[in-house]
């Protein structure tokens, strides 16, 4: 049997966002195991590294674009992961925002509709007030920053779809990925330790911070068992970004007296955060099978990931 008819015989998967942390670490997982035909499509050029895949440059605020890529790829199953996801941003900039969570989502859904895609949409513990934590897929949205109403507003178009639909809730997503410079808590923590820089912690919100790999395995899952509904994804500690800060100095080895304790009060942000959230992951522990790493165990993989990345 030749390449050809084998790439017919798998069913399709398109991710958007695939230039970013998440749409990389599926692309290359979904790459790796080789069971679907991949599909991965970015704004722009493409920055994923390695080969197995098909890109598409392919602008999500683009009705007419969406739909006709959609037509020519009909994917089995699709993974929307991207969005605009720096809250400040977001609050800065709220048509920008409302364009790329809300409208391009619509798109997308519109565009999936006519091909009777699996959607899975990549949804955020920002929906939250935050008053209370961890959260079951049960609580009720009540959010507190614009970042937050789009991806509710989003997550609503998801549920009033025909689609036969599912969405992965996460939070605190960490990681390191090709030729993205964006840092995250555990790089952050590591570097500015090693030059000896105090930095000021806040202990007054709890996150279940949640490795990359975890987050796009816990997608692939979803695809993988068809499954539709809320899924919590994420890690399993419930943890401050102090005691996150701690283990990370720890992990290196690092001078935990430059750690300083404060609470969020003291800092002025353009949006707000919710103060308690994180997730209980029960239902996708049971449902879907999904394990994540204990935060410990995700900062030796992202060590080890530093280290190949260096040399």
């Amino acid at each position: 049997m030749d390449i050809s008819t084998l790439m017919e015989n798998k069913k399709k998967i398109l991710i958007t966002g695939a230039n970013g942390l998440l749409g990389q670490k599926i692309v290359q997982q979904l790459v790796r195991e080789g069971e679907y035909e991949v599909i991965a499509t970015g704004r722009g050029s493409c920055r994923l590294p390695g080969k197995g895949f098909k890109y598409i440059s392919l602008d999500l605020e683009n009705a007419a674009a969406v739909e006709k890529v959609l037509l020519e790829e009909r994917p089995h199953t699709l993974i929307h992961g991207a969005a605009m996801t720096n809250v400040d941003t977001c609050e800065l900039n709220q048509e920008a925002c409302y364009s790329a969570n809300v409208l391009a989502t619509s798109y997308l859904i519109k565009a999936s509709e006519s091909i009777g895609a699996h959607f899975i949409f990549v949804s955020t513990d920002f929906i939250f007030k935050g008053n209370e934590g961890p959260l079951d897929e049960e609580a009720l949205p009540n959010p507190v920053n614009y970042y937050g109403q789009t991806k509710l507003e989003a997550e609503k178009l998801v549920m009033g779809s025909k689609l036969k639909w599912a969405i992965a809730r996460t939070v605190l997503v960490f990681g390191i990925a090709h030729d993205l410079s964006r840092s995250n808590i555990v790089l952050w923590v590591k570097e500015s330790l090693e030059s000896g820089k105090e930095i000021q912690v806040v202990d007054d919100q709890f996150r279940t911070p949640t490795l990359a790999e975890d987050l796009a395995e816990g997608c692939i899952l979803i695809a993988k068992k068809g499954a539709e509904g809320i899924f919590n994804i994420s890690g399993p500690d419930f943890l401050t970004p102090y005691q996150m800060a701690v283990i990370t100095a720890e992990f290196f080895g690092l001078d935990l007296s430059l750690i300083k304790k404060t609470d969020s009060f003291k800092f002025t942000q353009p949006a707000k955060r919710p103060l308690k959230t994180g997730f209980n992951i029960e239902k996708a522990r049971k449902e879907l099978g999904f394990d994540p790493k204990t935060f410990r165990t995700a900062i030796g993989i992202l060590s080890k990931q530093i280290i190949l990345a260096r040399s």
